[in-house]
């Protein structure tokens, strides 16, 4: 039997007491690695590592608020006290809530979604990426958004946080290969990441912009994202992944489609 890919290795996930983040920090901890849950939210980052503990693996729970200096050092002082280095950084921690037209906005709106979710991976790999290099190299991942790169309404300051995500991911990659740290981004695409409060009829709307005609989960995020800080990526930086069942190759959605899916051949017609 094959050793699991990460033993041996500890990874810190940010904003993995739910969603995404969570499924990323359980995937990396059924194969072998100890990770850091941080998350804003202690008591449910806490409560996720101790349930991954329960089922066999290693993990800690942090709370932290990775929009603030202290906070981030406070993490990352936690983590080596616990497992001494940090192989992996995932900064999955950000906010895509409160959506405003750009004319009714002001700049305390702007300023928490550039803090949230660019100024808080400045932070993180600002603090750990010095202990990689120390260490001979690392791997970090970065959560970027379709946003980046076509706009979404109401969401001027998201994008521009998340495009700035991905510039951050491109300058890392090329200023901190010499050190043997890998840096990388992924995209998520319509992902479902708490099925309770899920609308079955605006869901279903929603899933018909996808191509692979369903949105997706955190599970479909989680293995391309381990992908990139495993060995089968060694030869892979400054990219970024796309994982949003197509979303982004279209030039319209279906339901604008000239070409639309009503006309594409049935099974037994193709020949």
């Amino acid at each position: 039997m094959m050793e699991p890919r990460f033993t041996g290795q500890v990874a810190i996930v940010t904003g993995s007491a739910h969603g995404i983040g969570e499924a990323i920090a359980r995937r990396f901890a059924s194969e072998g690695a100890a990770v850091v849950i941080a998350d804003l939210d202690e008591q449910s980052a806490v409560a996720t590592a101790q349930d991954i503990v329960a089922g066999g693996g290693q993990a800690i729970g942090v709370g932290v608020d990775v929009g603030k200096a202290e906070e981030v050092a406070a993490m990352v002082d936690r983590t080596i006290e616990a497992y001494g280095k940090i192989d992996v950084l995932v900064n999955n921690a950000g906010d895509v809530t409160i959506s405003k037209h750009f004319l009714t906005t002001d700049e305390a709106w702007w300023d928490h979604f550039l803090t949230t979710n660019l100024k808080s991976m400045y932070l993180t790999c600002r603090r750990v990426a010095p202990l990689m290099a120390k260490a001979g190299g690392g791997c970090i991942i970065n959560m970027s958004s379709g946003g980046a790169t076509k706009s979404h309404r109401g969401m001027v300051a998201y994008d521009a946080s998340k495009g700035g995500v991905e510039a951050l991911t491109r300058g890392l990659a090329l200023e901190l290969a010499p050190y043997g740290i890998r840096v990388n981004s992924v995209v998520p695409g319509l992902i479902v990441t708490r099925p309770e409060h899920a609308e079955p009829l605006a869901d279903e709307r929603r899933n018909q912009t996808v191509p692979l005609g369903r949105g997706g989960t955190p599970a479909d995020v989680a293995g391309p994202s381990v992908f990139l800080a495993s060995k089968d990526a060694a030869y892979m930086t400054g990219s970024t992944l796309v994982v949003d069942g197509g979303v982004l190759v279209q030039q319209r959605s279906p339901q604008v489609e000239i070409f639309p899916v009503s006309y594409y051949p049935a099974i037994e017609e193709i020949v």
